[in-house]
């Protein structure tokens, strides 16, 4: 497999990663299944470090570095929340109001422990009503979902639209099963609908604004044209000092400045 490289400068790195692929080696996978993190060292060659992780059913940007201290240093920066990140979500029903936020706090990884604050901003960006028959339902709504993660939480926005009763068509742990599967069925989808679009931090190095987008692969791509929907032109206002206010006039050229 060779992935998609969405930036290289040579010190960091933007891949698309696709849905279903594991980032890194896990007690939870099988021995025998690829890992981003080592197709990308095969692929780049030299050290690779991850700045942060995707779920293995998210597909979209992930960042990865060409040196520990430079995936500490970003690190940092998802931790003090100065990354904006917008993920792209396909959810039964239409959330209202049709932009908002979910503010609900969440527990770690285990489902253990305390909850901690974890928010969610929400945007509608498409909505549809699909004529077939669920349960005591003559037709389905769906929508287009952009969500904005302000807090950086185990599955947070899986959970967070769950929790306001819109999950993510193809969410197999947060979903409703019986829509994952209309999908499979009658659009030949089957993965889960969520995707990491967008991306905006300061280079760690050249203290410039980089903001990288994925593109969405054939699967999500064809949802979107089967119900008409289409991206807007989403501007990204700064969350981050104001050192360089330059943004990266091409993203995909491995000598960005």
């Amino acid at each position: 497999m060779t992935l998609e490289i969405v930036y290289d400068d040579g010190d960091l790195i933007a891949v698309n990663k696709p849905a279903g692929l594991v980032v890194h080696r896990s007690n939870y996978v099988g021995p025998s299944e690829a890992y981003l993190v080592d197709l990308l060292r095969e692929q780049l060659g030299g050290s690779i470090s991850l700045a942060h992780r995707l779920d293995r059913a998210t597909s979209g940007l992930l960042l990865a570095t060409r040196s520990s201290a430079m995936a500490a240093a970003m690190g940092e920066q998802f931790m003090d929340r100065e990354v904006r990140k917008q993920y792209l979500a396909v959810c039964r029903g239409w959330p209202e109001p049709t932009e908002g936020e979910v503010d609900y706090p969440l527990p770690g990884a285990r489902e253990t422990g305390p909850r901690r604050e974890a928010r969610t901003g929400y945007r509608r960006l498409g909505e549809i009503e699909v004529p077939i028959a669920l349960g005591r339902y003559p037709q389905q709504r769906y929508a287009l979902v952009l969500a904005s993660p302000h807090t950086g939480r185990f599955h947070q926005i899986r959970k967070h639209l769950a929790h306001i009763h819109h999950p993510i068509i193809g969410d197999s742990q947060h979903g409703r099963g019986d829509h994952n599967r209309l999908y499979k069925q009658y659009f030949q989808c089957h993965r889960m609908l969520l995707h990491a679009w967008r991306l905006q931090f300061r280079h760690p190095l050249r203290q410039q604004l980089i903001e990288l987008e994925a593109p969405l692969d054939a699967d999500f791509s064809a949802i979107l044209q089967r119900f008409e929907w289409s991206l807007p032109a989403v501007t990204m206002p700064p969350c981050l000092p104001s050192a360089d206010p330059s943004i990266s006039p091409n993203p995909s050229s491995s000598n960005a400045s």
